[in-house]
């Protein structure tokens, strides 16, 4: 194998002496930001997934700030991907509106998200593949012939395969990163393969980090030191949403499920598969999505929580189910991860148009339990609280995530996992004599099979309307009676519930209302607004069925309540949840911003939509404003 000339070694010396690392070599002290949005856009098939991936455990592992997006294609040949990941220090909310720097691997790269970089942002591109407008000199360009560099580097047998790791190793050098971390973490993602690979690996890294040419030498920079204000000690995990969805339902005493592959739950049901043996649980994968519902139903029946899931297509079909779960009144947990739609839509889009369907989609009055995360780390939380209430209040319970917070990397506090985890075990303890699964008046708790009751008169579990025994009746009093009895123990869930997430001005203007993955860009709207001088606040909503009590009084306090969220406006012109809220409180100051593009929110998409519902030429002022990038200020 050939490598680069001038290829050392990086990943020998420690990044965090400067005089033996990457400053040494360096005239001047590299240049300091507090965070870098960075946009890497080639084809599935080069691997840009796994550069995004590195630098957000790196950053992980670091103690600093990570969030990342990605668009990948939904067919099976692959095409255009883009990863974007910004990572630094203080609060990061969102994965940026506009790269500070783009990594374009082809022309399509180059022509379709040039758009996306700040006035004054670095420009990145590979020479074999991209030309750039000659007379564009909004932005610093550093032509790099990425592909023949990374041949020469790990040989020509390997075509342009690993330029990624070249690129890795670009930023590297360019970011000041610790290489000995990305070192380890390169081994890591490849230790189960052949050692060629690894090798192979880390050459092209070594080229992409000695890379000398052109103006990149003046492209140096280093994170501002921050000290961390995380619970002292607690280290910090870098995951995607679908994992920590997972680890929480793990925490939360869920040891069996069952469901059927489809994009973005896949990937939660592949490590339920993996994970729920080691816990002396089970995990089956079902010939559909009926058949899934079905089974995990079966679990619950014995006494064991469990857990079913899909996207938007799949839900649709466990509907008939769901149904006899809320009759039944059995505990479960219902995984939603969606997606575009309708129909098979856009499978690896983002959409927030569930909601309607999650609460009211079966046949029947059947009420149940519907939450939503707003980060990574709130999929971990979230699934706690739904194994919960669940158990709790003997319902299902719906967890609607998106493909968004599915795919999304973040880093977080660890959470504290001895004082979190539930030891799940069947309830076999004797009942009495008046035992009675369905009583009127009081929630259901069902006695699991085997388990003695002292009147000898053993209940029935099924889908027909039921007497306090669970024995079929056609009795209306009976019916009628049931029904209020499955709306009343919701209700007082509802009268439970803390209030939601409030932050900014107690009264004004206006109150952005958001849920779901909306909260990170719906975080840094506020601030936006609130420096144009608008007195307003944001309003987080988690659980949505049944809303928390009290809002309407916070909302009485503002003029305008916009509510953002990922679906259209339908035939009256509001959202899903915006609809909802209307007639849950009869306010007609509650409008919508919404869109469908399968893209996530833009802060300034957020900004925007809350100018077109109020009056404020200093909120309109800001958005033509046009931020110059966080590398050119530094």
């Amino acid at each position: 194998m050939v490598r680069h000339p001038l290829s050392v070694t990086p990943f020998m010396v420690s990044p965090n002496h400067p005089e033996s690392g990457p400053a040494a070599a360096r005239a001047g002290n590299p240049q300091s930001l507090s965070d870098v949005v960075i946009r890497l856009a080639g084809n599935s098939q080069d691997g840009i997934q796994s550069i995004g991936g590195f630098l957000s455990r790196l950053a992980g592992r670091s103690d600093q700030e990570v969030m990342t997006y990605m668009t990948i294609p939904s067919t099976i040949s692959g095409g255009p991907s883009i990863f974007q990941v910004r990572m630094g220090n203080g609060d990061i909310l969102s994965a940026g509106d506009r790269a500070d720097m783009l990594v374009a691997f082809y022309q399509h790269s180059y022509d379709a998200h040039v758009g996306s970089l700040r006035p004054g942002g670095v420009l990145i591109y590979d020479t074999d593949h991209v030309k750039p407008a000659a007379d564009d000199h909004r932005f610093t360009q550093v032509p790099i012939p990425i592909t023949s560099a990374t041949v020469e580097a790990v040989g020509g047998t390997s075509k342009d395969k690993g330029k990624n790791m070249f690129v890795l190793g670009l930023l590297a050098r360019i970011f000041d990163l610790d290489v000995e971390k990305l070192t380890a973490l390169v081994k890591e993602r490849f230790g189960g393969k052949n050692e060629d690979v690894v090798r192979n690996a880390m050459l092209a890294f070594d080229s992409g980090y000695a890379w000398p040419q052109n103006n990149l030498r003046d492209l140096f920079y280093r994170f501002e030191a921050v000290e961390r204000t995380g619970p002292a000690g607690r280290p910090q995990v870098t995951m995607d949403g679908n994992m920590a969805l997972t680890y929480g339902l793990l925490a939360g005493g869920v040891r069996h499920g069952a469901g059927y592959p489809i994009t973005p739950w896949s990937s939660i049901m592949e490590q339920l598969r993996t994970e729920l043996p080691k816990y002396g649980g089970l995990f089956v994968q079902c010939e559909d999505e009926i058949a899934s519902i079905s089974t995990a139903l079966g679990f619950s029946y014995t006494g064991h929580l469990a857990v079913t899931g899909s996207a938007g297509p799949g839900l649709s079909l466990k509907m008939e189910a769901l149904s006899w779960a809320v009759m039944a009144e059995m505990p479960l947990i219902v995984v939603n991860v969606q997606r575009g739609g309708p129909s098979t839509g856009m499978p690896t889009n983002v959409e927030q148009s569930d909601l309607m369907q999650a609460i009211y989609g079966s046949h029947g009055d059947t009420p149940r339990v519907v939450l939503a995360p707003k980060n990574v780390e709130d999929c971990f939380y979230v699934a706690l609280e739904a194994t919960r209430i669940a158990r709790e209040y003997s319902t299902p319970v719906l967890i609607l995530t998106d493909q968004g917070l599915s795919s999304r990397i973040e880093a977080f506090d660890e959470p504290d996992l001895g004082s979190l985890m539930v030891e799940p075990k069947p309830d076999l303890s004797d009942r009495g004599a008046d035992y009675q699964p369905y009583p009127l008046g009081r929630i259901t708790h069902h006695a699991p099979p085997g388990t003695r009751i002292g009147s000898g008169k053993y209940p029935i579990v099924t889908g027909l309307e039921h007497d306090e025994l669970g024995h079929p009746t056609g009795s209306p009093k009976l019916h009628q009676q049931m029904t209020a009895k499955r709306r009343e123990k919701i209700k007082q869930l509802a009268r439970s519930l803390p209030a939601p997430e409030q932050t900014g001005d107690s009264s004004g203007e206006v109150l952005l209302v958001t849920w779901g993955s909306n909260w990170g860009p719906g975080r840094e709207a506020l601030t936006r607004i609130r420096r144009a001088g608008v007195r307003s606040g944001h309003l987080h909503l988690r659980h949505l069925h049944p809303l928390p009590t009290g809002l309407g009084e916070i909302f009485s306090r503002y003029h305008k309540i916009v509510v953002a969220e990922l679906n259209d406006e339908g035939l009256y012109g509001f959202g899903q949840l915006a609809m909802m809220l209307r007639a849950a409180l009869a306010n007609p100051n509650i409008v919508s911003v919404t869109k469908t593009d399968g893209l996530t929110f833009k802060v300034s998409e957020i900004v925007a939509g809350v100018a077109r519902h109020i009056e404020s030429t200093a909120l309109d002022a800001t958005l033509g404003a046009a931020p110059q990038s966080v590398l050119s200020r530094s």
